[in-house]
């Protein structure tokens, strides 16, 4: 069997992980928000309550564009905020039952297309991608 060289496996993966994520932003519910500012509620969601600092920082972008991004999903109903419990010069912001409800329907969506996509391949293959799986993800925490 040829073995792929490094650079060779770096391209087709790159290739297949974006054709991928492509397809699943294909699947989200019609929404308004971007894709930062989904991203940006998924944070609060997972890590619970975040400064907004915090938040930018867990997003890797400035703090004045946080600033519009949290300002738009205040004014969806989807983050709420609160006075930090311990620095009254800070706040803490966290995702709202609103903005909980839309990320649960977006998974859902997406997950419904993609289980779909794995019950037409066989059993080999949904192997191969169950230990794959793991692999991505070790890459993806480096």
């Amino acid at each position: 069997m040829p073995t792929i060289s490094d650079p060779a496996l770096a391209s087709a993966l790159r290739l297949a992980v974006m054709r991928l994520a492509r397809r699943m932003r294909a699947e989200r519910p019609e929404s308004d928000l971007s894709l930062t500012q989904l991203s940006a509620l998924a944070v609060l969601e997972r890590q619970g309550p975040l400064t907004p600092r915090e938040l930018a920082a867990a997003e890797r972008i400035r703090p004045p564009s946080m600033t519009r991004v949290v300002a738009a999903l205040e004014a969806a109903g989807l983050v709420t905020r609160t006075d930090h419990p311990t620095d009254g010069r800070q706040v803490l912001l966290a995702a709202s039952p609103a903005g909980a409800a839309l990320l649960r329907e977006d998974r859902r969506r997406r997950e419904a297309w993609l289980a779909q996509r794995l019950r037409d391949l066989d059993a080999d293959d949904r192997e191969v991608l169950r230990r794959a799986a793991a692999v991505l993800d070790r890459l993806a925490g480096s």
